[in-house]
């Protein structure tokens, strides 16, 4: 999961309930999808949460179109990037409860969900989906997604100053469009050169995580996806204004594509999704999101404090899920508690709550002042 526990506001506009409503409904999909898939659970879980891994993709919709909004609004205004202040809000919003559980899984090893954990560099860099050894190194995995959070946190102001800098800001969008390409092209030399030259299937699926699944240069759609969308509502707003008259037919049009994601899906390490699934999945989720910041739509309107409170803890509930799961189940277990009944589920969920209410509390909301204290003087 990428890091969107940004307020759900855009510069000058009212609050976006709909963007809550996807994050708290990504931050569920993703959690329960690793529950079914690393933790014993009840037999019904992975009928409902098969499919959770595309939240991480809306994720990255959401915050392609959460950062380019803000960074096209300074540009629309004739107000230059400042890069210093960009950091600054990224690092704050991000680093110290990343760190914070980062140092749970070094210095207590009890709270790891595998024994196997990557070297600390790895981490500390953001480069641990970069051709991760999973058989080595499965413990806090779900730090890929961060990676390349950050690793387009690094490019995008940077891509934005060269834009601007040689006033070709107008043509991005053939930048944007290359990049689509870009990531079709990559994908399918990888899996015709690394994922299927490998005979047994235990292999391939290994490599096709490996090369396909965690790679930046093949998860770019999404970003992409949400940054298209921002350019197109920042720097187009008579075309937004047209397509947000239809809010609710997105939303409709967005989870028919993600049905037709589903069923490409089946099974997931195919050379079919891994050159048509990722785009897919991601378009779907990019008319989502529109659907859900237009006036019209029953997302935006929705006012509800629980897909708020959730969406508030999400990035926190990313980071400790597994650690939560992961004690919640082996202390409960001792007790004579099931690991795949139903209370065990229940426990383990409101575990993962908890646990985020306490990071959320310690570290996320302490560092927020300390950088609207920082940003204000």
């Amino acid at each position: 999961m990428a890091n969107t526990n940004e307020p759900s506001t855009l510069t000058g506009s009212k609050k976006l309930y709909g963007l809550d409503h996807l994050r708290a409904f990504a931050v569920a999909s993703v959690c329960l999808f690793h529950y079914g898939l690393s933790f014993p659970h009840p037999s019904w879980l992975p009928r409902i949460s098969g499919f959770g891994w595309t939240g991480v993709d809306l994720f990255f919709v959401l915050s392609g179109y959460l950062i380019a909004s803000q960074l096209f609004a300074k540009i629309a205004a004739g107000k230059p990037i400042s890069i210093s202040t960009f950091f600054i809000k990224r690092f704050f919003r991000i680093i110290p409860a990343y760190l914070f559980v980062l140092a749970i899984y070094f210095c207590i090893p009890y709270a790891r969900e595998w024994e196997a954990l990557a070297p600390l560099w790895k981490f500390l860099t953001f480069t641990y989906n970069i051709a991760p050894d999973l058989r080595i190194e499965k413990t806090f995995g779900h730090s890929w997604s961060l990676c390349i959070e950050e690793q387009f946190y690094l490019l995008l102001p940077a891509l934005l100053g060269a834009l601007i800098y040689f006033k070709a800001i107008k043509k991005a969008w053939w930048l944007l469009a290359a990049l689509f390409v870009f990531g079709f092209i990559i994908r399918l030399y990888s899996y015709q050169n690394l994922v299927e030259p490998i005979g047994s299937f235990t292999g391939q699926r290994t490599a096709w995580y490996k090369w396909i699944y965690f790679p930046t240069y093949c998860r770019l759609d999404g970003l992409l996806t949400g940054v298209s969308i921002a350019a197109l509502f920042e720097f187009r707003p008579l075309l937004k204004e047209r397509i947000c008259r239809y809010g609710n037919l997105f939303l409709i049009a967005g989870s028919l594509l993600l049905a037709a994601a589903w069923f490409l899906a089946r099974p997931l390490e195919t050379y079919a999704f891994a050159i048509l699934g990722f785009p897919l999945v991601s378009i779907a989720y990019g008319a989502i999101v529109i659907g859900a910041v237009s006036p019209v739509s029953f997302l935006y309107k929705y006012d509800s404090k629980l897909t708020a409170t959730v969406a508030s803890l999400s990035y926190a509930a990313y980071l400790v899920h597994k650690i939560m799961i992961h004690i919640t189940q082996d202390l409960l277990s001792k007790a004579g508690v099931s690991k795949t009944g139903i209370f065990m589920f229940a426990a383990c969920v409101i575990a993962v709550l908890l646990g985020a209410f306490v990071v959320n509390v310690l570290v996320e909301k302490p560092f927020l002042r300390m950088r609207k204290r920082l940003l204000d003087g």
